[in-house]
Parts: structure tokens; C-alpha cells; sequence
């Protein structure tokens, strides 16, 4: 089963797909939206026909103190909007740090900060996409 992970940010939705095995994340693609993240629909489909794709994971921005914010509430609506327009499970990760995390990475990588802005939603992606797998299997 093939899972395909989800960060959403207010301009870019990072990808990130699992092996078919659904044990290991690696970094896909970055989607851009310009603030309307059902614009990238079409390509949502073309990517999970494609991939053969068997449920979305996407990661829930909470707030430190576990409450939900203005940015959950808008993952909440998206999720919905995937669901009825994918007819695909969406499940929920909780996505606290992992922009900082996704951000550690690169900088020990040695990754200019030009080239971090550019592949850091989708390292992110696979971070939450990793972490939904390693509790899938325990």
C-alpha cells in the first residue's frame, strides 16, 4: 500500500510518497497554490492514478499546547475538500516541528538557504509522511 504525504503551507503543498510496502517516506514534488490549495487538484489526481496511491496522510499544523489554531482549522476544510474530490482516505499527522526539523536536515546536509526554501515543504512532507508510518507499524 502506497501512501502519499501532504504538508500544506499557505503557498506550496510538499509531497512525499512511501514504497510500496508502506515502511519508508521519500521526498516527491512541491506543489505550488498561491493560497488556493484546490487549484493543485488535477494534479493530485494525475499524481495518485500514477503512483497507485492508497490513502493521503496530511500533516495537522497544531499548536504547541495541543489546541487547534487558524492553520489547522483551514488543513481541516482542505482534508474535506480531498476527500470528497479524491474518494480516498485522508489521515491526520501531527505536523508540530517538522518545518524546523525539515530545516535541521538540510542545514547538516550543507543545503544553501536558496535551495532550502525550494525542497524544504517536501522534506517536511516526509517527515510527517515517516512518522505516520512508524506508528502504522508498532
Amino acid at each position: 500500500m502506497r501512501y502519499l504525504g501532504l504538508d500544506l503551507g499557505t503557498k506550496t503543498i510538499g509531497l512525499a510518497i512511501s514504497d510500496k510496502t508502506g515502511l519508508i517516506a521519500t521526498s516527491y514534488k512541491v506543489l505550488h497554490h498561491d493560497n488556493n490549495p484546490e487549484s493543485c487538484l488535477k494534479e493530485l489526481k494525475e499524481i495518485i492514478e500514477s503512483l497507485d496511491i492508497y490513502a493521503l496522510v496530511l500533516g495537522l499544523p497544531k499548536n504547541m499546547n495541543n489546541t487547534l489554531g487558524e492553520r489547522a482549522y483551514s488543513t481541516l476544510k482542505f482534508k474535506e475538500f480531498l476527500e470528497k474530490n479524491l474518494n480516498l482516505k485522508v489521515y491526520l499527522e501531527d505536523e508540530r516541528l517538522t518545518t524546523k526539523s525539515a530545516e535541521a536536515i538540510l542545514i547538516k546536509g550543507d543545503t544553501s538557504r536558496k535551495k532550502r526554501k525550494k525542497v524544504i515543504d517536501k522534506v517536511a512532507a516526509t517527515i510527517i509522511l515517516q512518522s505516520f508510518l512508524d506508528k502504522r507499524r508498532k
